[in-house]
């Protein structure tokens, strides 16, 4: 089922999340672990990201190093698939432009298809590791919206093949990202939402956004995105805070502000624990405050640990 149909059939705010991929040589244990935990919620949805290739320099002889891409969390398809089949629950897998041609993104989504998966969240992703600024692959797609339209046009039966003939539809639902406190590298949140308003007028059906700690940065983006002539649903993302060191981490990897008061409650713990209860507390406050301003869905980011995120759904969501 599509993220649209499950949030136009709901009667109530509903519950997703986000999960990674094992780096390679590693199981899927680790997320059949994360879903048993948090399976009991019943979430409508799971997200599952994709991670561009990194580039590693190998010595191979006298001093001499080549240069190997390699990607470190492969499996997304798999994955997908995995979880449809165990959990029977609808999957969402991230399509990025980062290290992939346009050849690769239509392969992805010809297996996605084939699996029965609807449902896939577009973004450009990150720049390579190291070089802070974003490089596309020679006959990749340097914008998200630039991948918008190639599903698009797969969903019109179009591929990049013109010569094919009698082409099947795919039936693809797009999700974006959207930021509320802007994205890093936009000047301002006006030009942001102007190319955010671009996305959803290509195709694009929902938005998730990027993490905060400020409901209020949540409701403003919404309203100026309903200014903007963007009416799509907008799915606030969360992420309880599990340890001191990511009140540093946070704001340096996702370019968001933490709030007063939350600082100081994280930094008054004495204990690892402590920290981590004080990030459910403030998650759960979070979470239930959007859900009486009538939010659709609640989207978690697991980051691979679902400990704080089962003790946040018992207590939003439990019976």
């Amino acid at each position: 089922m599509k993220v649209t149909e499950h949030i136009k059939n709901a009667e109530k705010t509903l519950f997703s999340i986000e999960v990674l991929p094992p780096l390679k040589g590693q199981t899927i244990n680790s997320i059949y672990e994360t879903m048993d935990q948090l399976m009991p919620y019943n979430p409508a949805f799971v997200d599952v990201t994709y991670h561009r290739q990194e580039v590693v320099y190998r010595e191979v002889e006298k001093g001499l190093m080549k240069r190997h891409a390699v990607r470190k969390r492969p499996g997304t398809v798999g994955i997908c698939a995995s979880l449809m089949n165990k959990f029977n629950i609808d999957t969402v897998p991230h399509i990025i432009c980062g290290g992939f041609s346009k050849d690769d993104t239509e392969d992805a989504l010809i297996d996605l298809n084939f699996v029965g998966i609807d449902n896939v969240l577009v973004l450009r992703g990150d720049p390579e590791k190291g070089t802070g600024i974003f490089k596309s692959e020679p006959d990749g797609h340097a914008y998200a919206s630039e991948l918008i339209g190639q599903v698009i046009e797969m969903n019109n039966g179009n591929y990049l093949d013109q010569d094919l003939r009698d082409t099947s539809k795919t039936n693809f639902c797009i999700g974006v990202a959207g930021y509320p406190e802007k994205h890093f590298e936009a000047p301002n949140l006006k030009s942001d939402l102007k190319y955010l308003k671009k996305k959803i007028d290509l195709g694009a059906e929902y938005i998730v956004t990027q993490l905060f700690y400020d409901n209020s940065k949540y409701f403003e983006f919404v309203d100026k995105c309903r200014a903007a002539g963007i009416n799509v649903p907008i799915i606030p993302g969360l992420k309880p805070i599990t340890s001191q060191k990511q009140l540093s981490v946070i704001p340096h990897y996702f370019h968001v502000n933490l709030p007063d008061k939350l600082v100081d409650e994280i930094e008054e713990c004495k204990t690892p624990e402590q920290t981590r209860q004080a990030g459910v507390r403030w998650c759960i406050q979070q979470s239930q405050e959007l859900i009486e301003a009538g939010v659709p869905v609640l989207h978690y980011y697991s980051m691979g640990k679902a400990k704080s995120i089962q003790e946040v759904a018992e207590e939003v969501f439990g019976s």
